[in-house]
């Protein structure tokens, strides 16, 4: 077996032959057999001689390399002893009826140099709410429970007009141009430029035709910059009533013990510390750990950051299937490819897996020790946390290595804020 090493990048050539090919050749064959069709002879009991001269002997050759492949790996896991940091990729160096040589690329995790990581001189930012910001969060609240009641008079800029509209091009009616009873508000922009600020003035049972082009950049081609006729029909007009901070808004609200604005404006004081508390811990943990990045000495391998991109990727691809979003439609939409989204990635990817490496050379010079015990301490705390079985949640979670790998790094994040109060 021979061996080529370059930092922590690991090329191992090892051949399988002998008994061990032969088996694997015998096999394929067999399972071949069972399938293959060669006239006059049954399905099945097609000789090795046969099969071989037809096919060739080199038609069982890769299906051969497969069934071998795990033996080679665990061959190559024993002898060098290396510890791979990412999947191992292979190659087929050679494969003749003899046996099949190929080359593992292993990729070792690399020397890690934390030069400085004590007395950094980084703080989190101290946490105020002002009186604006709360009034602010007052007005989205009433802002949110607005009513709306009918009107007389004509259709102004922010109220909401109850219309029925139908879209004509050249005279024709166009497939979805068309609505009924559709609650449009004035100034919501929701429409194509244009058509809500000519709804302005009209009135309750009043009937127009409405002139607009559409844009350019319109997404159905076939109405991109197109000039058409809206025949639009107002149902009925409808104002904002602005709320009051009275006894009927609080009960409106249905927050427990809200019933006065002095308790409404303290309910929102907490609320708005507690996500101010959030977003600088935050802020403080990324700075305090590009820092201490700042301070480290690695050579990262290009294939720890490709693996990183790939989960962050697989991660992205299930964001979108939960709004309904296939990555070929999002690409459509960002007039992007899958190379620009990787692109975009790759600092997230590289900043990962640095901070991870950072972390766990941390952990080793402070001596900071995660128990099994510990790691299924908190399993059974987070799975009651979420509502779930134990072992639902470590299944979700990708195993109790994982919760303890998780609690480490939180261990070590506590220990560096320590060190640097």
């Amino acid at each position: 077996m021979a061996k080529k090493e370059n930092k922590n990048i690991h090329e191992i050539t090892v051949k399988i032959e002998g008994d061990s090919w032969t088996k694997a050749l015998d096999k394929v064959f067999k399972e071949k057999q069972k399938t293959v069709k060669v006239d006059g002879f049954r399905k099945g009991k097609v000789p090795r001689s046969v099969f071989e001269k037809k096919f060739g002997k080199e038609s069982l050759y890769f299906d051969a390399a497969n069934a071998v492949l795990q033996e080679a790996y665990l061959k190559v896991m024993e002898d060098s002893k290396l510890i791979p940091v990412v999947q191992p990729a292979v190659d087929i160096k050679d494969i003749t009826e003899d046996g099949v040589e190929f080359i593992f690329k292993i990729v070792t995790k690399p020397d890690v140099k934390v030069k400085k990581y004590k007395g950094l001189g980084v703080k989190p930012e101290k946490v105020k709410v002002t009186k604006d910001e709360i009034d602010h969060e007052i007005g989205h609240l009433l802002e949110r429970y607005t009513e709306l009641v009918s009107k007389e008079g004509k259709v102004q800029a922010g109220d909401v007009a109850i219309i029925d509209f139908e879209g004509f091009k050249d005279g024709v009616a166009f497939d979805g141009g068309k609505g009924e009873n559709y609650s449009l508000e004035i100034g919501s922009n929701t429409f194509i430029p244009g058509f809500e600020e000519q709804v302005i003035g009209m009135k309750a049972g009043e009937e127009k035709d409405i002139n607009v082009t559409f844009p350019e950049d319109y997404g159905a081609k076939e109405l991109a910059g197109v000039p058409v006729v809206f025949k639009v029909k107002v149902n009925e007009v409808k104002e904002k009533k602005q709320r009051e901070l009275d006894e009927d808004f609080f009960e409106d609200l249905g927050m427990d013990d809200i019933d006065s604005e002095e308790k409404l404006r303290e309910e929102i004081k907490k609320s708005l510390e507690a996500q101010k508390e959030m977003d600088a811990e935050n802020k403080y943990v990324d700075t305090l750990l590009e820092t201490v990045s700042k301070n480290v000495e690695v050579d990262i391998p290009e294939e720890m950051v490709e693996e990183e991109i790939d989960r962050l990727m697989t991660r992205f691809e299930e964001q979108m299937k939960m709004q309904g979003i296939s990555l070929d439609v999002y690409y459509q939409f960002t007039n992007s490819t899958e190379k620009d989204l990787r692109a975009q990635m790759e600092k997230e990817a590289y900043n990962n897996v640095l901070y991870r490496l950072m972390l766990e050379e941390v952990m080793k010079l402070e001596k900071i020790e995660v128990s099994m015990k510990e790691a299924e301490k908190e399993a059974e705390e987070l799975a009651k946390k979420y509502q779930m079985e134990k072992e639902e949640f470590l299944k979700q979670f990708g195993g109790l290595e994982l919760v303890q790998y998780d609690l480490e790094m939180r261990k070590v994040i506590d220990k560096l804020k320590e060190l640097n109060k």
